[in-house]
């Protein structure tokens, strides 16, 4: 099995990598599998799937294309209308202190040397305005100079104490998680790695899907939820400890979860719920005081408006609550029922809990990176009601071909389709609120994390729908296919979005910057193994449903995916490298030393802010 070329990759998936990519190089080799010139290429799913690839490279070579212009744009110097620009801009976000800094500078009429002022133990002082700035931090000339973000004034530390800890919590269960994915990786390549039973394929697989599904992506959720909610409804959150609360009982689950499933004891067959129903109670508990925290400080607001991340997070933690009663609620799940419960629990945990919730983050933290008000309220209203409609009936097109009711599965196909709906409108909101923010973009070390995540919210949420169809269901499901799927989904929507997230939030609550280049270095081995991982198995998955198909033995099929289970284990390789880095940058911002500020006299101000504005 472990015995193959490299070549192999590019002979038997040549057909394959026709069908999905409509590009390859080369040619087909005798020994390479036969052309797919039969039904798939006529099939309107795989065509749709064709066009979503090749949106994912175009979007991906266009955030590089904007990489390397923005390098360029550094290294010239700019013309008088873009300096008249960035001085438009600057005076338009210039805070009140900001303002009245100018004020004493425009006051400075007279100016004379005391004697003093290299020497003096005295604060600076610089009535005539010459010193613009001062930086000890020289960027090496290859990295274009990133816009910096003024920390907020006017938060409670306690709450960015909390905060922190939800985050570092998270990045910490994200790096604990996939270091284990990762090594479920590498036994694909070489199964014989170890011979420990609490090591074994059964029970490090669930220890990596739950742990990155409960510690991090749900702690860093509720985490940057902690910040939007009491920030949208202009109050304090109702009760810090709640929240600590609920942050020691998502770590307990997940600790105990983790050593449960490792030692054997798991809550049998269903996926993504392998803990035991004790362990997922301390979970559900801490989603109830999270519900509870939030609906009090929403139900005491000063704001007459509801903004709509609230709508996104309360549903979302509504609907956490109820998927782990109806998961774990064991009386109807006997027989059939049981396989119409998993599907059920499986999409609406992806769909109702990790995808509402994030989309309720974006609709505040894009608008905050961007510094613009999102492009459309109603289509967000849109897109959350038809979300709640369509999701909540598409988890058995998991089970096509099954013995369950034909008819069930024909609505799960139907409304798979419907889901088309929030999708394009969510998409739209969101790419409208990016239009004529190219160099916005370029500027930033968040945006690109956020456009990337919509970009696969569309792609990956797209393909959904086309694989419930039942052709390219009876090809693709139960093969790796479906892997690359999820992790398009959770890790290239999910995660990125609540990447860029982060860091458009954590340089602001404690006044650090990220290091810029260690911030591309996790953007890019993040975007570039998450390719290469999704990739291989789609084409790798494609011929073994296309070897299924054909009746040929299943160890062949084995033996086909080899290849492109070493990609698997590159692409994963990148992907947890990047979390490594992503971690220390994380660490690094909430926990490192903040350089005090250095103390300027300026004469007090004798005419008002507005006055300096209307003259200049």
């Amino acid at each position: 099995m472990r015995n193959f070329h490299f070549d192999t990759v590019f002979r038997r998936g040549l057909p394959t990598l026709l069908l999905l990519m409509a590009a390859a190089a080369g040619s087909a080799q005798a020994q390479a599998a036969p052309p797919a010139e039969g039904p798939m290429l006529t099939q309107p799913a795989v065509l749709g799937m064709l066009a979503l690839l090749l949106v994912i490279v175009l979007g991906a070579a266009t955030v590089l294309v904007s990489r390397v212009a923005s390098l360029i744009r550094g290294s010239q110097k700019p013309t008088l209308t873009e300096e008249l620009e960035h001085f438009d801009e600057t005076v338009t976000n210039l805070t009140p202190s900001q303002l009245d800094t100018i004020v004493a500078r425009h006051q400075a009429r007279h100016f004379e040397l005391s004697g003093a002022e290299l020497g003096s133990t005295n604060p600076a002082l610089d009535p005539q305005g010459l010193v613009q700035q001062v930086a000890v931090d020289v960027h090496s000339p290859w990295f274009h100079e990133k816009r910096r973000t003024a920390p907020f004034t006017d938060l409670d530390p306690q709450l960015t104490r909390l905060v922190s800890a939800f985050l570092l919590c998270a990045a910490g269960w994200l790096v604990l998680g996939t270091t284990v994915g990762w090594y479920v990786g590498v036994k694909f390549v070489s199964p014989d790695l170890d011979h420990v039973a609490a090591l074994s394929f059964g029970r490090l697989r669930p220890v990596h899907t739950n742990m990155v599904f409960w510690g991090w992506t749900s702690l860093a959720m509720i985490g940057l939820g902690y910040f939007v909610v009491p920030r949208t409804n202009n109050i304090p959150i109702y009760s810090l400890r709640i929240g600590w609360w609920s942050l020691g009982l998502i770590n307990a689950s997940v600790i105990l979860g983790s050593a449960c499933l490792m030692a054997g004891i798991n809550n049998g067959g269903g996926e993504y719920r392998e803990y035991i129903w004790p362990v997922m109670l301390l979970f559900a508990v801490g989603i109830v005081l999270t519900l509870i925290n939030f609906y009090q400080t929403i139900a005491r607001r000063t704001t007459e408006e509801f903004y709509i991340s609230n709508w996104y997070i309360m549903a979302a933690t509504i609907w956490g609550i109820v998927l782990t009663v109806i998961g774990y609620l064991p009386f109807y799940q006997n027989g059939m029922g049981e396989t119409i419960t998993q599907g059920y629990y499986m999409h609406m945990g992806v769909g109702m809990w990790f995808m509402t919730f994030t989309l309720g983050l974006m609709y505040y933290f894009l608008p905050m990176s961007l510094n613009k008000p999102i492009y459309s309220y109603s289509l967000g209203v849109l897109a959350f009601w038809t979300q709640l409609l369509f999701y909540t009936m598409i988890g058995t097109h998991h089970f096509i071909f099954s013995p369950l009711p034909w008819w069930l599965q024909t609505v799960a196909i139907v409304f798979s389709v419907g889901m088309v709906i929030p999708v394009l409108a969510g998409t739209i909101n969101f790419l409208m609120t990016f239009r004529g923010s190219r160099k916005r973009v370029g500027d930033s070390y968040s945006l690109p994390f956020l456009l990337i995540g919509v970009l696969f919210y569309f792609t990956g949420s797209f393909q959904g729908s086309l694989q419930a169809f039942r052709y390219t269901n009876l090809v693709w499901h139960f093969t790796d296919f479906n892997v690359a799927h999820s992790h398009l989904t959770m890790y290239g929507i999910v995660a990125f979005m609540l990447w860029g997230c982060i860091y458009t939030l954590v340089p602001r609550l404690r006044g650090r910057e990220p290091r810029q280049g260690l911030v591309g270095v996790h953007f890019w081995f993040a975007l570039i193994g998450l390719l290469g991982y999704s990739m291989a198995l789609m084409i790798g998955g494609t011929l073994k449903g296309q070897s299924w198909m054909e009746g040929e033995p299943f160890l062949k099929s084995v033996v086909l995916m080899a290849p492109y289970w070493l990609w698997r284990a590159i692409g994963g390789t990148f992907m947890l490298l990047a979390h490594f880095v992503f971690l220390y940058n994380l660490a690094d911002m909430l926990l490192g030393k903040v350089a005090p500020a250095t103390p300027v006299i300026t004469p007090e101000p004798q005419v008002q802010a507005h006055e300096i504005l209307e003259s200049v």
